[in-house]
């Protein structure tokens, strides 16, 4: 039995972590460096680096699921991606509208096939979602044609938005850059921002991440079997003055039926310093192995 790491509690510069993780799996560490002794304080900070990308990227994944979601039974026509993959509303529901949700849904113009279309969602002053989610604000998505149009683009930005006790600020852009034979989407955030209205505590993110659907793609109404491959990198920054570099080596593994990512590495570079994220061998579960200096850390999300 791996001996588990609780970050919060082993380190009290720790924030929650919220998304992408599992089980352990031995991988190929040549991309660390070894070394006989470790800094406390320098591996606090790799950590803390470690789980800041990692939450920054499940809040916009969230958004681009939100926006992918936003079908015939959301908003009379099919805009997203023709399967509900946000955890706000029931797979398949025929009669989940805005008469007994907390939030309200507009589009502008409300014509079917006429583009650009603006979606706004409005959460209020707050809204318990059917994934467990607290959120305030609005959420705005311009649509320039279908998500499941080839080159079709959607742009979101953010209103006084919150889920649970932090505030989202920035662009997320995802582009349909799907072929003939398989789906595939670029995301991209600019200026991406994530506040904790606890302690003010902050972490901002520039990214580009390509995602391709390798499973699933002859059932586009049946998104259970979906199976997504995930490359790219980023760059971040937060208040207590670190910077970081995330690049991801071996490409991340995402099923719809589990909420982490299953597997692929990811390599952080900070200060100099690199360190691999390892999601693991597949398996669905909210561990992963953080190696640092050639040495693992199980750490638990």
């Amino acid at each position: 039995m791996k001996k588990t790491i609780n970050l919060s509690a082993w380190l009290l510069a720790f924030s929650f972590l919220g998304t992408l993780l599992f089980t352990s799996c031995q991988k190929e560490n040549s991309l660390v460096t070894t070394t006989p002794e470790e800094d406390p304080l320098e591996l606090a900070a790799t950590q803390e680096t470690a789980t800041q990308d990692a939450e920054i990227e499940a809040q916009f994944d969230d958004v681009f699921n939100i926006t992918a979601s936003m079908n015939a039974d959301q908003v009379g026509e099919d805009l997203g991606v023709t399967a509900n993959v946000s955890g706000l509303f029931d797979l398949g529901s025929t009669t989940n509208t805005n008469t007994n949700r907390c939030f309200t849904i507009t589009v502008v113009p409300n014509i079917p096939n006429v583009f650009p279309k603006t979606v706004t969602i409005d959460f209020g002053t707050g809204c318990l979602g059917r994934d467990g989610k607290l959120r305030k604000g609005k959420i705005v998505s311009i649509y320039t044609n279908p998500m499941m149009v080839p080159g079709a683009k959607v742009s979101t930005t953010f209103i006084g938005y919150h889920v649970d006790s932090f505030h989202i600020q920035g662009t997320h852009i995802t582009e349909n850059t799907s072929t003939s034979n398989m789906q595939g989407w670029k995301n991209v955030v600019i200026n991406g921002k994530i506040t904790n209205t606890n302690n003010n505590k902050w972490k901002q993110w520039n990214s580009v991440k390509n995602v391709l659907q390798i499973a699933g793609n002859g059932t586009p109404r049946f998104p259970l079997d979906d199976i997504y491959k995930i490359t790219g990198s980023a760059t971040g920054s937060n208040s207590v003055g670190q910077t970081w570099a995330s690049q991801i080596v071996d490409p991340l593994i995402k099923k719809f039926t589990c909420r982490w990512i299953v597997q692929g590495t990811v390599r952080l570079q900070r200060n100099g310093r690199t360190a691999l994220l390892d999601y693991g061998d597949g398996r669905c579960d909210n561990l992963a192995i953080l190696y640092i200096n050639g040495r693992p850390h199980v750490i638990t999300l």
